[in-house]
């Protein structure tokens, strides 16, 4: 079901998700956060898209701000919320508002918001594009728990990821870390297994890979070596290879679904290593609201470490 609203109001928009509820004889419960994303109109439909495909592990009311361009002078000087109510089947297993602001109202979109939150649940925040440099310290940023953001989004991932170096708090994360997690756990249980000393590392991806640079910086953390950056031509993150005094540990994956990890003295294997869709790494995310310090360790790479640190 959608409700269309026209210049309204936040008070407006909260009679109207239980008008639609009521229609649909849908109670207002079993909603465990407010998944806050802000983004443009070219990119909606797909951030929608995705957090309507998490909710379904995560039910969630989801406020989707988009701050329109002014297009004439008297889109300038108007100020105007409008405002598209779906609930039911359109809004997966939550509810979802599309708020378009416009005129001045796009500066105060923390007002607009802040009583359309659920009572007493956790706030999330999901800028797939144009993240503010500090988004703890951004007025949405600022309502929430936990704040998404996606390096792979900006033209210039290495020198956004030292502003986030800067600039980082509990509770910040990004997709670009989240997409590591396969990588991490595969690392960890090979480490476990051949349980020697690490003498080198690499890491194999295109230039400019985010991921890539964060894996390093989290590898150079954990493992006090120094990591080589080589550059291959992709897709993303194709291999990490480390250095043992028995010989290399090595995941490969060039392309597709599959990687081979290699470990000294056995004989190689298979395992599943697919690129993840926006709305499992959305899932992942969700499941946990505390501070991820691995990330904050993976930022600051090796200046990041714990003295003696010696495993993943």
């Amino acid at each position: 079901m959608k409700i269309d609203l026209t210049d309204t109001t936040a008070s407006k928009i909260n009679k109207a998700l239980v008008q639609g509820r009521r229609a649909l004889g849908t109670p207002a419960v079993g909603m465990v956060l407010t998944m806050v994303i802000v983004t443009d109109e070219e990119n909606a439909y797909d951030s929608m898209k995705a957090a309507e495909d998490a909710s379904h592990e995560h039910p969630s009311r989801t406020l989707v701000v988009i701050k329109r361009q002014a297009r004439t002078p008297r889109d300038r000087t108007r100020s105007h919320l409008d405002a598209e109510v779906r609930v039911g089947a359109d809004a997966g297993t939550g509810e979802t508002v599309v708020l378009r602001l416009y005129g001045e109202v796009s500066d105060h979109a923390d007002s607009v918001v802040l009583p359309l939150l659920l009572p007493d649940a956790p706030v999330v925040v999901w800028w797939p594009v144009d993240a503010p440099d500090n988004p703890a310290k951004d007025p949405l940023g600022a309502l929430a728990q936990r704040r998404i953001t996606d390096l792979y989004a900006v033209e210039d991932p290495q020198r956004v990821l030292q502003a986030r170096v800067a600039s980082y708090a509990p509770g910040d994360t990004d997709l670009a870390w989240t997409r590591l997690t396969p990588w991490r756990s595969m690392l960890a249980a090979a480490l476990d297994q051949a349980r020697t000393k690490i003498i080198s590392a690499a890491v194999e991806a295109e230039a400019e890979n985010p991921a890539a640079e964060l894996l390093a910086r989290w590898l150079e953390a954990r493992l006090k070596v120094s990591v080589d950056r080589v550059v291959t031509a992709g897709p993303v993150v194709t291999a990490v290879r480390l250095g043992t005094d028995k010989g290399e540990i090595v995941i490969d994956r060039p392309e597709g679904p599959l990687a081979t990890l290699t470990l000294p003295g056995q004989p190689s294997r298979t395992l599943a290593l697919k690129v993840r869709a926006t709305s499992e790494l959305i899932a992942e995310e969700l499941r946990r609201l505390d501070a991820d310090e691995m990330y904050a360790i993976a930022l600051r790479g090796g200046d990041g470490a714990e003295e003696g640190a010696a495993h993943v």
